[in-house]
């Protein structure tokens, strides 16, 4: 795998990160965590559920290895073909899908949040007429995962990486503008919800420069001649695979929010721990699984299974060494993070500390998370879609009798800790499935790197919550500058101790960083020849 490329697409999604992070701070100043929250996350949750399902997941799988496939062994204008199909079958099917959930946006939410039904009927009506708003934004992020899914199939990663900084700044600019003018919280996520539709379109709009310059935009097109086209054909029965397979990471969202919708702010607090999980997942798991997937499609096109193993391998151990000691500092400065990030105008005390415990929960899930991203792909690449399908399903049902187990004795803390076990079920599956089918992976072991990267981890820990207490017992006060300190201190005392622990232990993924940083800096700073 190219790590330079990774690293880049990792600094590009890194600013994406940042700026939603800037955005989860303005609602949590503006709204806080309540009924009003809790209505607006789980209305923007239906078309998401939607999206992770046909857009963002089946349809991405489904579509870049073929796509791939397409420009390698049948031409430019094959795939061209292709491309439109698909995206005049996206203005179908998903315009319907979004006219549907706007007619029973009702039903919709009675179902996702029986709590909330029974106990704040206000905040239900508040949720369906938000639900409302945000449906069309499924079309929008649906037609931006073509576009994606285009331009990382030929190689061009950095405007889908920057796309979701756009939504990101759409949504912060209408928050801007709700602070200035001081609305409350029930009113605030009527504009919020209208500033995620901007961001929806300006996500779709950045990456149409790049497409054209690619090639073209595609021309929208569905016939019968074009239905039979073995390209869509393909991708119909990898997305029928994969609908199974994602229905089973669906079905937890919904299990999660049925059970944390029982108790007032839950579905927030979960929501934003979980928005901070993301950050290492999206800027190192995300942003590895995105390259790695674009070379695991050539290289299966090429019928070359040494260079997908090479590839993988090569993945799994960079999501390890990255992954692990990011979701250790999490778990172990999740109160002073999740102050920094949140503890904010309407956001209390209390709302942080629950945020905190949730968010250590979801930590121990980090690294599953990541490497399931990066190793499902793989399977559909190979056509052998059946098995992260199973790996879901088990996934599934081990989140499901979780939650029913563990949420009647930890609360909310259960919903976290049973999606986070859940995901290390699905990965065990992968792993284990991938070993019986194709043996090893390419390089050194991936479990045997993993003695190394885990002890630097613990090193990190120690570092970490030492440096935590030191600054606790200072009394800095509760304001910015001491968030601040709190929050940033000890993360950057333990990144030192982790990567000096694993210079020390001869982590070879470090070396690989570190020479992909020398030589992007190089190209970066060379002159131009004359």
């Amino acid at each position: 795998m190219k790590v330079g490329r990774a690293i880049w697409l990792s600094a590009a999604t890194m600013a994406s990160r940042v700026l939603g992070l800037l955005r989860d701070q303005l609602f949590a100043i503006l709204i806080g965590a309540n009924r009003w929250s809790d209505a607006f996350v789980i209305a923007f949750r239906i078309p998401n559920l939607l999206r992770d399902l046909f857009a963002e997941g089946a349809l991405s799988s489904a579509f870049v290895p073929t796509f791939a496939d397409a420009r390698r062994n049948r031409g430019e204008a094959a795939a061209g073909r292709l491309a439109g199909t698909v995206v005049g079958l996206v203005l179908l099917v998903v315009g319907a899908l979004v006219l549907a959930g706007a007619l029973w946006s009702d039903e919709l939410v009675r179902l996702l949040a029986p709590g909330m039904g029974a106990g704040e009927q206000a905040a239900a009506v508040l949720a369906g007429r938000l639900t409302r708003i945000m449906m069309p934004f499924l079309l929008l992020v649906s037609l931006a995962a073509v576009a994606m899914g285009m331009l990382n199939a030929q190689g061009r990663f950095t405007a889908p990486a920057l796309a979701p900084a756009l939504f990101n700044v759409g949504s912060i600019a209408v928050g801007l503008g709700l602070w200035a003018a001081g609305w409350p919280p029930e009113r605030a996520v009527v504009g919020w919800a209208a500033g995620t539709l901007l961001g929806g379109f300006l996500q779709l709009a950045a990456q149409l420069p790049s497409l054209r310059a690619a090639g073209g935009l595609p021309v929208p097109a569905v016939s019968r001649a074009r239905l039979d086209d073995p390209g869509v054909r393909r991708i119909g029965r990898l997305m029928a695979a994969s609908v199974v397979g994602l229905s089973a990471t669906q079905v937890n969202i919904v299990v999660n929010t049925m059970f944390a919708s029982h108790e007032a702010g839950a579905v927030t607090w979960i929501q934003m721990a979980f928005r901070l999980m993301q950050l290492p997942l999206g800027v190192f798991g995300v942003a590895i699984a995105t390259v790695a997937g674009a070379g695991v499609a050539q290289a299966a096109a090429a019928r070359d299974l040494p260079e997908v193993k090479r590839t993988l391998g090569s993945a799994l151990r960079l999501v390890a060494f990255l992954n692990v000691p990011s979701a250790v500092g999490l778990a172990v400065l999740a109160l002073p993070i999740v102050s920094l990030v949140y503890r904010h105008g309407r956001f209390a005390e209390a709302d942080a500390a629950a945020t905190a415990e949730a968010l250590a929960c979801y930590a121990l899930g980090l690294y599953a998370y990541s490497a399931v991203k990066v190793m499902a792909p793989a399977f559909y690449a190979l056509d052998r879609s059946r098995v992260p399908v199973l790996g879901s399903v088990l996934g599934m049902v081990a989140n499901v009798g979780l939650n029913a187990a563990l949420y009647p004795v930890l609360g909310f803390r259960g919903v976290a800790l049973g999606t986070s076990l859940a995901a290390g079920v699905n990965f065990l599956v992968l792993l284990l499935a991938w070993r019986k089918l194709y043996g090893g992976l390419g390089g050194a072991g991936v479990v045997r790197q993993l003695g190394p990267v885990l002890l630097a981890s613990g090193a990190l820990a120690l570092a970490a919550w030492g440096a935590s207490a030191g600054l606790g017992a200072l009394r800095l006060g509760g304001g910015l500058g001491g968030q601040l300190v709190r929050g940033l201190v000890p993360v950057a005392v333990g990144a030192g101790v982790y990567f000096a622990a694993a210079r020390a232990l001869g982590v070879a993924e470090l070396g690989e960083l570190a020479s992909a940083l020398r030589r992007r800096r190089g190209r970066a700073g060379a002159a131009p020849s004359p």
